[in-house]
């Protein structure tokens, strides 16, 4: 079996208060690329979990990573010697072990099915792997996990991702969020949210991350048609009009910033 673990994007993140839990209540736009990590697996005796690819080693400990806990929460007959190749870099807003287990419980899915309480499973995991186990858009409330139709007028649409390869820790991020209420996520379709949302994060992210605000500014003068930060960074996106134009792009930015990563894909 072979699944892509599709990065997510949030086109908008509204985060409205704190919980008494500790815990942040938002609202967001998941939107996913074509792209990702990937992840093969065949039947075996019993779980396993290889992981490798150019981000492996930011994975401290890979057999207590989501992937692998995702496993443990799908009982089956027989067990799974799974190979992640981690091609998306970790802390980077792009729900990149929440995508990892997404597949997993996708792989799951074709090969045994799903239980019925899939979803609270899927929770348990982390706020965004219930959107991840589908991997299209939609809209995202509470923590993340209360999931509802989003119409998706940006499928298809080129996207570049870039990282100025520093991690940024998702609670530090939140931690540092102001604690003001801008409103809530615009109704309509994807477009809307990226038009008119914005990202609550950005601005505690920056002040942790200064980078972030060299990618967005070279993401801006790039000719893209929107850019923003995904998630609690440091990643951030932009989509343009045509890939002829995301190719001229990511060019320049490689030529300018060898040093940052990127990837192209489509918007799912």
């Amino acid at each position: 079996m072979r699944e892509t673990a599709y990065a997510k994007i949030n086109l908008a993140l509204h985060v409205r208060r704190r919980r008494a839990d500790g815990y942040h209540e938002l609202e967001t736009a998941f939107a996913f690329v074509d792209a990702g990590d990937e992840l093969t697996a065949r039947a075996a005796a019993q779980d396993s979990l290889t992981v490798t690819g150019e981000f492996a080693g930011a994975l401290d400990d890979p057999f207590g990573n989501i992937a692998a806990r995702a496993l443990g929460k799908l009982p089956r007959a027989d067990g799974l010697a799974v190979t992640l190749d981690k091609r998306l870099p970790v802390a980077a807003g792009l729900g990149g072990g929440s995508a990892d287990a997404g597949a997993v419980f996708r792989m799951i899915r074709e090969r045994y099915g799903l239980p019925d309480d899939w979803q609270e499973r899927a929770a348990r995991l982390g706020a965004d792997v219930p959107a991840c186990v589908e991997s299209e858009a939609c809209i995202g409330r509470g923590t993340g996990t209360e999931l509802a139709p989003l119409e998706n007028d940006l499928a298809g649409t080129p996207v570049l991702l870039v990282n100025p390869r520093v991690p940024l820790a998702t609670a530090v991020v939140f931690t540092a969020w102001d604690g003001q209420d801008l409103g809530p996520l615009p109704d309509g379709p994807a477009s809307q949210a990226m038009r008119e949302g914005r990202n609550d994060l950005e601005a505690p992210a920056t002040a942790q991350c200064p980078q972030i605000a060299d990618v967005l500014a070279a993401l801006r003068g790039s000719g893209a048609s929107a850019s923003r930060m995904s998630g609690s960074g440091a990643t951030c996106f932009a989509l343009f009009e045509n890939g002829d134009a995301l190719a001229d792009a990511a060019a320049r930015l490689a030529s300018d910033h060898p040093d940052w990563w990127q990837m192209q894909g489509k918007l799912r």
